[in-house]
């Protein structure tokens, strides 16, 4: 197994007959999806901003059916927070699973899913913590390079809690939402954005050439144009303002280019 521990992710269980039904009204995916596999979803505040996204997993165990809940250990408290003031009455229990994340790419070990966002990230292992113990934390994986290449959002870095929206953030692309679901927190403004004629800004690959650290001010013409994220080489993720995207772009001392601005524009 050429895997990876991932020890910036907490696992939990959630157990209990309401369990599925009690996330389906939350989250901005379908959770009868999870009959089919993994599934990406979010929890949105009331205004329709990402607070945090994680992957679901329906399990079975000694102690009967469960949904595994993996999220990125920076934002799991605020997560069970936000689950325990919504759980009220609910038959759902919530603990920490005991597992640790394991991740890879090529041919996946038995027991392994597919990433649910995207076919890049290749797959995921669930294994008891102890059994994790001695997996190496890191096979040189270019986590970073493969998220860059393919513009897929890391939670706490381009996925900032309060102020990202989901669609800016490419959501229906990474098989983070369902509008067709019907009701859950945030619901009306992401529909109300998904219904615009089209989106004004949101995160892209864009090509760096020159110094430019993560969280540089992107300008165009003197203007603010947005924000450089993860950096890879000469490439980034960043979040643009299209309108303001189409000429030269510069971060700092570095020229940016966004290479789809045409399709944009």
């Amino acid at each position: 197994m050429m895997g990876e521990r991932d020890d910036d992710r907490q696992v939990f269980r959630l157990t209990g007959a309401d369990r599925e039904s009690f996330l389906q009204g939350l989250v901005t995916n379908d959770v009868r999806r999870l009959a089919e596999g993994p599934v990406h979803a979010a929890v949105l505040t009331p205004q329709g901003k990402y607070l945090v996204d994680f992957l679901l997993l329906r399990v079975e165990g000694p102690d009967g059916a469960a949904v595994l809940l993996d999220v990125a250990a920076p934002l799991a408290e605020a997560l069970m927070r936000r689950l325990a003031l919504y759980r009220l009455r609910a038959d759902v229990q919530i603990a920490p699973a005991g597992m640790a994340v394991v991740r890879g790419l090529g041919d996946p070990p038995e027991g392994a899913v597919a990433d649910p966002r995207h076919a890049a990230l290749g797959w995921r292992l669930y294994l008891p913590e102890a059994e994790a113990a001695d997996l190496p934390g890191s096979v040189g994986i270019d986590w970073d390079g493969i998220r860059v290449a393919n513009c897929i959002p890391e939670s706490g870095i381009e996925l900032i809690p309060e102020e990202t929206f989901i669609l800016e953030a490419g959501f229906e692309r990474l098989h983070g939402v369902d509008h067709r679901k019907g009701c859950y927190v945030g619901q009306e403004v992401t529909a109300r954005m998904k219904h615009r004629t089209q989106l004004r800004k949101g995160l892209v690959t864009v090509e760096v050439e020159g110094p430019a650290a993560p969280g540089t001010e992107i300008t165009a013409a003197g203007k603010s144009a947005g924000r450089l994220f993860t950096r890879s080489g000469n490439r980034a993720i960043a979040h643009l303002r299209f309108d303001r995207a189409t000429g030269p772009l510069q971060a700092g001392a570095a020229t940016v280019r966004w290479p789809d601005a045409e399709t944009v524009a």
